[in-house]
């Protein structure tokens, strides 16, 4: 079992949802590249959300919070789809960084091409935002299009039925679970969610 969690956008809260299932499968965890927040980064703060928790080295860890093929520029480094090996674990969570088709350098390679490389299940965590419709339809259009498979959608705060509804039947993609909005996240809140993500998912 592979997942790769993807977002309609930056911000939505993959980080999240990848600790819930995480949790939830009793899977490892991997976060191929890391733009920016070095000193407390994605897999750091899976560590926090789940204890005992499996992680595997950022195969890039970049300074800068910008797309990879910039701060890859900036930092002097080169970034490379073949540069990504999977690490060998069964049960494994690989999360995307930004959209899928945030661009790993200036030769074509995109971010979704690692769930391509991994043949790896797409997850889609979406959050409802002015324009969220029109951004997970594209982002389902094009993980369509391009024949990679679909486990489904997870919605990431506040329900908004209509919203949810639309993208549903336009999309012919199926929600798996939905994680309520909270100031607090922390291990608690994980573990209370990865029960609901342990019934869609098993």
């Amino acid at each position: 079992m592979k997942y790769f969690i993807t977002a309609i956008d930056t911000n939505v809260g993959k980080t999240v949802i990848s600790a819930i299932i995480v949790k939830a499968l009793d899977a490892a965890y991997w976060k191929p590249i890391q733009c920016g927040d070095l000193e407390y980064s994605d897999t750091m703060k899976v560590e926090n959300l789940v204890e005992n928790v499996k992680t595997f080295q950022e195969t890039h860890a970049l300074e800068h919070p910008l797309s990879p093929h910039e701060s890859a520029r900036l930092s002097g480094v080169n970034v490379n789809l073949y540069d990504f090996n999977l690490p060998s674990e069964e049960n494994l969570i690989i999360e995307g960084a930004g959209g899928l088709m945030v661009p790993l350098n200036e030769n074509g390679d995109l971010v979704i091409d690692i769930a391509r490389k991994t043949d790896a299940e797409i997850i889609v965590v979406i959050k409802n935002y002015l324009g969220s419709i029109n951004h997970s339809l594209l982002t389902i259009d094009y993980l369509k299009r391009n024949n990679f498979k679909i486990k489904g959608l997870v919605i990431n705060g506040d329900v908004t039925s209509s919203s949810e509804r639309v993208i549903e039947k336009i999309s012919g993609c199926k929600i798996l679970f939905r994680i309520p909005f909270s100031e607090l996240i922390n291990s608690d809140f994980v573990n209370v969610q990865a029960l609901v993500a342990r019934k869609a998912l098993t």
